[in-house]
């Protein structure tokens, strides 16, 4: 009986060491993917704000053009 409870603790190490690994490869990758997600939005939304910054300033300067 001794031995067969220890056989069955040794599998439960033996299987939970090679599912804990396998699991921290995978959010390994995962975070990876999202932080370069994040990376390209930021720089899009980056962008998207330069680009409106230079309308503004366009319409500022048609403006100010057109009052003097």
């Amino acid at each position: 009986m001794k031995k067969f409870i220890l056989l069955f603790a040794l599998l439960f190490t033996v299987s939970s060491a090679f599912i804990s690994c396998r699991d921290e490869a995978d959010k390994g990758d995962r975070v990876e993917e999202v932080t370069d997600e994040l990376e390209e939005r930021g720089d899009e939304i980056e962008d998207e704000y330069d680009d409106m910054e230079d309308d503004l300033e366009d319409e500022m300067e048609e403006m100010e053009d057109d009052g003097m």
